[in-house]
């Protein structure tokens, strides 16, 4: 299985890195290590351990809940926005499935974007540019002004 990181962004691109993962759950753990590793470089102020955990949440949904006919791949981007650090995770589907769900105390599922949105500055759910969809979240004041 080939997976890729592009850890040598455009000087002049406000992305920062990005992966490509297979659709399996190995690639969770993968996407945590990963993102760690190249995020470090830029001493973001914030909480590495709280984006690595959004991003775990997003990556393990987009596997669940990503739809495709053809092999399909999670791609995450990752973002420097002034001040604000933006993680985009893509897969294939329909962004209207995307929703905040509020589990009942025994549910076994469905707090991942209730993390995200407890811990982001904010977060979306969107079309990607990649066909499918796009899930978000920001943490602002990553960086100091």
């Amino acid at each position: 299985m080939a997976y890729t990181i592009d850890r040598y962004p455009c000087q002049d691109s406000p992305r920062l890195g990005a992966m490509t993962l297979h659709p399996v759950p190995e690639s969770v753990p993968r996407a945590r290590r990963w993102f760690r590793k190249f995020i470090a470089p830029y001493n973001p102020a914030c909480s590495i351990d709280d984006c690595t955990l959004m991003l775990s949440e997003l990556v393990t949904n987009a596997i669940c809940y990503g739809k495709s006919e053809d092999p399909w791949l999670v791609r995450v981007e990752w973002f420097r926005e002034g001040t604000s650090l933006r993680v985009d995770v893509h897969n294939p589907g329909f962004p209207a499935n995307v929703r905040l769900r509020h589990p009942e105390a025994n549910d076994a599922h469905g707090r991942g974007l209730l993390l995200v949105d407890s811990i982001a500055d904010s977060w979306h759910s969107g079309p990607s540019h990649f066909g499918g969809t796009v899930v978000s979240f920001v943490v602002a004041d990553a960086w100091p002004a």
